[in-house]
């Protein structure tokens, strides 16, 4: 099976996220996208166990329309923090995955990845499928990666700036998101009052 994972936080998902999946899962010609919605993010700050419930749950709104979507609850499980290489590691045992899996990332968290936890092995666990989250975006800044044996290609999709942080801060302020996230999931941040005044 041709796996591609799709981690973020997801806070909340929005859909840019679904177009990438989309086109990603038609480009690459994969027989599946994974979501995995993380549940303790390393870097980031967030409200615990009732934030984490909602995002799994709005991830799983907004994919049930494409039969080749799947969400994976495998970090909302682990009541520690998400590190990639410890959810690729599991999702090889419990999916019994035989072939190397896919991984979306974008290009300004790419430029990171040697200072992810345990790094070095996570280049030879998964293949690395990035997409532009940056203006000026150039090719050239990650020649070094390849040099350092990590397994990437681009993907031609133009660079959309959408961001969770900024759909949340509309939504503080009552602003419409109203084709910026799907429908049923802006339904469920309305009946679970999500977000209000928590930019």
């Amino acid at each position: 099976m041709k796996l591609c994972l799709f981690q973020g936080t997801f806070n909340p998902v929005h859909n840019a996220h679904l177009r990438l999946a989309e086109f990603a899962l038609d480009y690459f010609n994969f027989d599946k996208i994974l979501f995995v919605p993380a549940h303790i993010p390393p870097h980031k700050k967030f409200e615990g166990e009732e934030n984490a419930k909602h995002r799994l749950n709005m991830v799983r709104l907004a994919t049930e329309y494409n039969e080749r979507f799947e969400v994976s609850d495998i970090e909302y499980r682990r009541n520690i923090p998400s590190y990639t290489f410890d959810t690729v590691c599991e999702l090889y045992k419990s999916m019994n995955l035989l072939e190397k899996p896919y991984f979306l990332i974008g290009t300004d968290a790419f430029r990171h990845i040697e200072s992810w936890h345990k790094a070095e092995l996570l280049k030879e666990l998964i293949e690395f499928r990035v997409f532009v989250r940056e203006n000026n975006f150039k090719e050239t800044d990650f020649y070094g990666l390849k040099e350092k044996g990590y397994s990437f290609e681009f993907m031609p999709l133009e660079f959309e700036d959408i961001s969770s942080r900024e759909i949340r801060e509309k939504i503080g302020r009552g602003e419409s998101v109203c084709g910026i996230i799907p429908d049923r999931v802006r339904e469920y941040i309305d009946e679970n009052g999500l977000y209000i005044n928590k930019p």
